[in-house]
């Protein structure tokens, strides 16, 4: 008796159920095992991975951090762009938690009146946003042991620092210690008590107060012979006016083993003359002028600290009305575009700044920060420091913009090939070999880097002075201060980027996922570009038209009556013949435009939906083949 054989239909409706079923199953599995949020991303920005410096950070997490996400979800008044940027952050979060290996847990709370959830947003510090008699929440407070980061308001137009700020906020938090930060200056930034009575004590700089209460601050002095990375977490060079050769060496040291230097350098530092108790000029107090000689032609960059860079398109109005070329204040035109560093900022004050030149041949990459405009010049520091205002006529302009802040990054060279400078410059003892045998082995100095490492250089001192960065008002016998542009946030920033993580400087902001079609754009500007004469001919024609029959009504209303010659009525006929033309011209274009547009948006529509399937398809069946061939040859 044979078998009862299957109706080939009948196979083919089962396969098909089958696969349906094995794909739902699929998905349901891949989503509750997390590796669902994982694929490949052919953006042109890589805009849904996450930065390396964000996966470094999750890795690193030692104990348990907990996000408490506050969404208003169950509300009619959720605008279409906040609910947007909600799935996108849904998304992200569930990225996160997936990277974090069970080190990160997600709270998702709706803070509906009277809730617990309620209770605990305020509680948490979030800030509901009112809209249409109605509190939106749309928050996350970062937790890990006793430490609490929040941002109140996920805001959609700030969606490029997201990944950062979040990151930001959870490295922050897990972090048991401060971050030491350690500072090099020839200035006396700390301050110091009076060294008699009735003298007056020696104020602080507000920056350095302002660092003290977010960092471990160590002042390490203008000659350390060893700098720890593993303890200084970000290396602060604050004028190092007369560096010595081995403090140079000191510092490239700590760079070659994955350290972060800021160089602030100088080619005249007014505030230098000012706190400094002596006359540079005459070989008294602190010099003007700081550089690092040796270290900046090993990094592939210049410094000019023999002049002072000038530049009138960015010149700064002093009082009196007097341009002072050398005291340039930046836009965000000068600055780099999307940085975390300098996005947020609106403008910096740079007074009497030096000006990089990047030459290279460091084996590091190296990126601008501020730069001047193409119609910049060095001149004379003394010059500038009077403010001479004939500067903007005489100064020989170059063509090319300066660098004033940049950003090295990789695994740089040692500036020292030869090992310290100062075990050269010791004269050779007398002991016997016998005694030097005795004595310990001096480590070897590194010649490459063992770690990548971090530079940001601004080529501004003064721009962090009380005076220039501050201003100051007494509210009932306290002294508070406010910045005055975004001078102390440029450098708190870099210290913070530096100093929070060293995996904060590779979370950088992201390009927003939100992209424009710029085809369209150009096809609507060239629209109209087009079409606007064509309307302002219209109207041209039509108020010519309106005029000459105001003057007709005019003669109308002075007479009894009103009688057109058979030239004018040709004329007003002619006239409106072409108001109707123009009409027509114009409707012509319009309907035009939306022709491409709807064809473009079909063959997008085809690429998507049809293209795709097709391809998968192609593959499926290339792989049946394949698979085919292969059992028909055993």
């Amino acid at each position: 008796m044979s078998a009862k054989t299957t109706h080939p239909v009948l196979r083919t409706v089962l396969g098909i159920i089958a696969l349906i079923l094995i794909l739902a199953l699929g998905n349901v599995l891949v989503s509750s095992l997390g590796i669902g949020h994982r694929g490949a991303d052919f953006t042109e920005n890589k805009i849904h991975t996450l930065s390396d410096g964000t996966k470094a950070i999750l890795k690193e997490l030692d104990a348990p951090v907990v996000i408490r996400y506050y969404a208003s979800r169950n509300t009619g008044y959720l605008p279409e762009e906040l609910k947007l940027h909600m799935r996108h952050v849904d998304d992200l979060l569930k990225e996160y938690t997936t990277l974090a290996g069970g080190k990160l847990r997600v709270e998702n709370l709706d803070p509906q009146p009277d809730t617990d959830a309620e209770d605990s947003a305020n509680l948490d510090g979030m800030s509901g946003q009112r809209l249409n008699d109605e509190n939106l929440f749309f928050g996350m407070a970062i937790s890990c042991l006793d430490k609490t980061a929040k941002l109140p308001f996920l805001d959609p137009n700030d969606e490029t620092m997201l990944e950062y700020q979040l990151s930001r906020a959870i490295s922050e938090v897990s972090t048991v210690k401060k971050p030491v930060v350690g500072v090099m200056s020839a200035l006396d930034l700390e301050g110091s008590p009076a060294m008699m009575p009735g003298q007056q004590a020696s104020q602080g700089w507000i920056i350095y107060q302002q660092l003290k209460q977010s960092y471990d601050v160590k002042n390490l002095g203008m000659a350390p012979t060893a700098i720890d990375p593993k303890e200084i977490k970000a290396l602060l060079l604050f004028h190092p006016a007369n560096i010595t050769p081995a403090a140079e060496f000191a510092v490239d040291q700590y760079l070659l083993q994955g350290g972060t230097v800021i160089a602030c350098v100088d080619s005249f530092s007014v505030a230098a003359q000012m706190t400094s108790g002596g006359n540079p000029m005459m070989g008294g107090g602190t010099p003007t002028t700081s550089t690092l000689p040796t270290l900046f032609p090993a990094w592939g960059v210049t410094f000019e600290s023999g002049q002072v860079v000038a530049d009138g398109t960015y010149a700064t109005m002093m009082n009196g009305n007097r341009k002072a070329v050398a005291v340039l204040t930046l836009p965000q035109t000068a600055m780099q575009k999307d940085n975390v560093i300098t996005r947020n900022l609106d403008s910096v004050t740079l007074f009497l700044p030096g000006g990089f030149v990047k030459k290279g041949g460091g084996g590091v990459s190296i990126n601008t920060l501020l730069k001047t405009s193409d119609q910049a010049a060095l001149v004379d520091s003394t010059r500038a420091a009077q403010l001479d205002p004939k500067l903007d006529t005489t100064m020989t302009r170059s063509g090319t913009a300066y660098d004033l802040a940049l950003t090295l990054d990789g695994r740089f060279k040692s500036a020292f090939p030869n090992g310290n400078p100062a075990d050269a410059a010791k004269p050779a003892d007398d002991k016997k070999d016998g005694d030097k045998k005795d004595e310990p082995k001096k480590a070897d100095s590194l010649k490459e880097a063992t770690a990548e490492g971090h530079v940001f250089l601004i080529g501004d001192v003064d721009a962090f002075y009380d005076r220039f960065a501050y201003q100051s008002q007494n509210f009932g016998g306290m002294q508070m201060v406010s910045p005055i542009n975004g001078n102390s946030p440029l450098l708190l920033n870099l210290i913070d980027q530096a100093a929070g993580s060293s995996h904060l400087i590779g979370a950088r902001s992201r390009s927003a996922t939100r992209r424009p079609f710029d085809v369209i754009q150009k096809m609507e500007d060239d629209f109209n570009k087009t079409i606007g004469t064509k309307i302002e001919e219209f109207e041209k024609q039509k108020t010519e038209a309106q005029q000459k029959l105001s003057a007709l009504q005019t003669q109308k209303s002075r007479g009894s009556e009103l009688y057109l010659s058979p030239e004018q009525e040709a004329e007003i006929k002619k006239l409106r013949q072409q108001q109707v033309d123009a009409s027509g011209k114009v409707r012509d274009l319009e309907k035009d435009l939306k022709r491409q547009k709807d064809n473009l948006f079909g063959r997008i529509f085809r690429y998507n939906v049809l293209g795709m399937p097709l391809l998968v398809a192609l593959f499926a069946i290339g792989l049946f083949i394949t698979h085919r061939s292969r059992t028909r040859a055993r």
